[in-house]
């Protein structure tokens, strides 16, 4: 049957009580209720996130991205004393390949996002520590700004020294000065990464991996299930809501991803035994469904702008573990082109009646 609103941004809409928005993540990180929705019988079922192990068989395999949030965001002020913000995207380095760990790049270069965006115009400068400032060089078409880190020593110490956790926009903690603000702690800076992050690069976290610890990741492995990463290091193209009155008419800015030689064979010998494949994450689905466009799975590193919306033909993805996602937004659109809309959105009115927690620090799903 057709879903003849499918098309149409409004229909990615839901209502969402500020209460049932995580701001803080569980007390452990396999502590989070897991929504299982099956598919073929359009129903769900309520669970704990370890209940995933027992949906798994052996022979099966599991990919999650393994990119690590490294500390984008750049707290200052302008010469007239207000706050300002800037948000690290890339490095603008042609030495440095766009799936190379940010911290092997050497230059004072950078894309960024800033904030207020109507006042940070070319030739203004962010104070954001003694010793430390961002200039304004340049503005793109996308919003986003060149600038340049000016400081003493090399700028990625002078990042991992200044810079905070990018959590998103929609968790907030302090009341500093009558302005409501996203402030990160020592918690985030351990908690907002997965256990298995290696290669710096993104600006917001796979979430759906957060609820992984290493005994689980263990626990997978025992079951004879292969456990695989992938790279996709997640842009600032993630906070940005479709704003298009048809999807189709939105783009997914472009995130750079690697996938080795060794995961596409895994994979291959996965889907030859008739093993099936879960993605961690909507980042992870959109590098697999990258690769695997043409049929197996190609190992490569480059660039994807992947929007997956309905009605989308899955190639490579069996099963999605994922996290509640903010309405209208491509991830949602993801997560319904998979599951169906209709039934997506059952799912959330169900977890919403239940009492989940949402979004970035939130509960998961698993659709299978």
């Amino acid at each position: 049957m057709t879903d003849e609103r499918a098309g149409r941004t409004e229909a990615y809409d839901y209502e969402l009580p500020a209460e049932l928005i995580a701001a803080r993540p569980a007390a452990r990180r396999d502590g989070s209720r897991l929504l299982v929705l099956d598919r073929a019988r359009g129903r769900f079922t309520d669970a704990a996130f370890p209940a995933l192990l027992e949906r798994l068989s052996a022979g099966d395999a599991v990919v999650v991205n393994d990119s690590r949030v490294f500390p984008a965001r750049l707290l200052g002020r302008k010469p007239t004393g207000a706050r300002a913000e800037v948000l690290l995207v890339r490095p603008e380095s042609d030495q440095l390949p766009p799936f190379a760990p940010f911290d092997e790049a050497d230059t004072r270069l950078w894309r960024a996002m800033v904030r207020p965006g109507g006042k940070l115009k070319p030739g203004r400068t962010v104070d954001i520590a003694d010793g430390f400032a961002v200039e304004i060089l340049d503005s793109a078409p996308d919003g986003t700004r060149l600038v340049r880190l000016a400081g003493d020593g090399d700028p990625w110490s002078l990042i991992q020294r200044h810079g905070r956790v990018p959590l998103p926009p929609y968790i907030v903690r302090d009341d500093t000065g009558g302005e409501r603000e996203t402030r990160d702690d020592a918690e985030d800076r351990e908690r907002y990464q997965t256990v298995y992050s290696a290669p710096s690069g993104s600006v917001a976290a796979p979430t759906a991996g957060l609820h992984f610890t290493r005994e689980m990741l263990a626990a997978i492995e025992a079951r004879g299930v292969r456990l695989v990463s992938l790279t996709l290091h997640v842009g600032f193209g993630t906070f940005r809501p479709v704003t298009a009155d048809r999807i189709d008419e939105h783009e997914v800015a472009r995130e750079a991803y690697s996938f080795s030689p060794s995961a596409a064979e895994a994979l291959n010998a996965t889907r030859a035994a008739g093993g099936r494949v879960f993605a961690v994450g909507t980042t992870s689905c959109r590098v697999l469904e990258t690769v695997a466009a043409g049929g197996p799975f190609e190992p490569g590193r480059g660039w994807t702008d992947l929007f997956i919306r309905p009605p989308y033909t899955f190639r490579a993805v069996d099963a999605l573990v994922t996290n509640f996602h903010l309405p209208r937004s491509s991830l949602l659109m993801l997560v319904a082109a998979f599951a169906g809309r209709e039934l997506t959105l059952a799912a959330y009115a169900h977890a919403i009646r239940e009492r989940y927690r949402f979004y970035s620090y939130g509960d998961a799903m698993l659709i299978a």
